[in-house]
């Protein structure tokens, strides 16, 4: 495998999408608070977004996530999620000013959530519509380390979970709506955005376009990086964090590893520092990746390949060591893989090859 640079110049990118709308756009997300666009390997001179006015970045913080509306143009939203000149984060939505516009409207913000966060860094950050319709939002458990407040499977706190919320309803304070089926909607036994829990940093994640699995890279501590998956439709799961971490007890031995949901796959810090949770491939120009899911790490760039369908233990196949900061991995309109480079500033396009 091999990774072909599309374009560069892009200032610390921390994510990569499409906007589903036909318009043959890449989207990559700089840290310091702009979206770019990439058409036709060219990268925009002027960005589709700007709001370094309002984002705290550095370190874990910055712009984090983006996901646009499933009926953009249509709907003209999409949604951002960004650590504020406070350091907490908030999820909002944006909008565009007509359907083929190269700029949105810096002024259309709406914000949907704000989370207090009690240290600077496991921010999560990774916005994605299901194909449910809704938006799910994964949020780190705090920081600092081992989780000290045990966020992960506190469930009074929006920390260190996946959230699940309808942003086409408005009965939350009329910003957006809790579907009925999240495990709890009424409020009574945890905060009603929950869908998952238990996650200590889940940097990147993304559904597959065929089966609608949700697949989470869930950064580690000390030992483990790890890969999760919810097969769709599955609510509710527990993933253990910090109880566990990968497949062992975390700084104790009287946990049980059997009462959480197990990664599909996790790896130790010989093999890298922090995981990058990538996607299915689902596209048609590279039919040896045909059907896995690609994932990296940010020490190094080495790049697996894993079976989907299998629920693990699994050990990923290593198809790339590309020396490189690979800090996310996303889809293009026709499924076809990218992955960002943090240090060189590059989008690089994914590429199979026999050896």
């Amino acid at each position: 495998m091999s990774l072909k640079p599309v374009a560069a110049e892009l200032i610390a990118p921390l994510a990569v999408t499409n906007a589903g709308d036909a318009s043959g756009r890449i989207f990559v997300l700089e840290q310091r608070g702009q979206v770019r666009v990439i058409q036709d390997g060219r990268l925009a001179g002027d960005p589709f977004l700007n709001i370094g006015d309002r984002i705290r970045s550095g370190g874990e913080r910055g712009l984090l996530g983006l996901a646009f509306h499933p009926s953009f143009p249509d709907d003209p939203r999409f949604f951002v999620n960004y650590t504020d000149l406070e350091g907490d984060t908030v999820v909002s939505s944006f909008s565009v000013p007509a359907p083929d516009a190269d700029r949105a409207l810096s002024d259309s913000e709406q914000v949907l959530l704000r989370i207090d966060q009690p240290f600077s860094n496991h921010n999560g950050g990774a916005l994605a519509f299901g194909p449910d319709g809704y938006l799910y939002i994964s949020t780190g458990d705090g920081g600092a380390g081992g989780d000290p407040e045990g966020n992960g499977q506190r469930l009074d706190t929006l920390l260190g979970k996946i959230l699940r919320i309808d942003v086409d309803g408005n009965a939350v304070d009329g910003r957006y709506s809790i579907p009925a089926d999240n495990p709890f909607a009424d409020g009574r036994d945890g905060e009603p955005e929950i869908w998952h829990t238990g996650l200590r940093n889940p940097w990147r994640m993304s559904f597959d376009r065929e089966t609608g699995d949700l697949w989470v890279g869930d950064v580690g501590q000390g030992s483990w990086e790890e890969v999760d998956v919810a097969r769709t439709g599955a609510g509710g799961l527990n993933f253990g964090w910090n109880r566990v971490e990968g497949f062992e007890c975390f700084e104790r031995s009287d946990c049980d590893p059997t009462r959480y949901t197990a990664p599909v796959t996790a790896y130790g810090h010989d093999l890298g520092c922090s995981v990058i949770g990538g996607a299915v491939y689902r596209g048609t120009s590279q039919p040896l990746l045909a059907g896995g899911y690609v994932y990296s790490d940010y020490c190094g760039g080495n790049v697996w390949v894993l079976d989907p369908t299998q629920d693990g233990p699994l050990d990923g196949t290593l198809v790339a060591e590309a020396g490189r900061q690979i800090s996310a991995i996303g889809e293009d309109e026709s499924g076809e893989l990218y992955a960002t480079d943090f240090g060189s500033g590059e989008l690089l396009h994914i590429v199979a090859t026999e050896h």
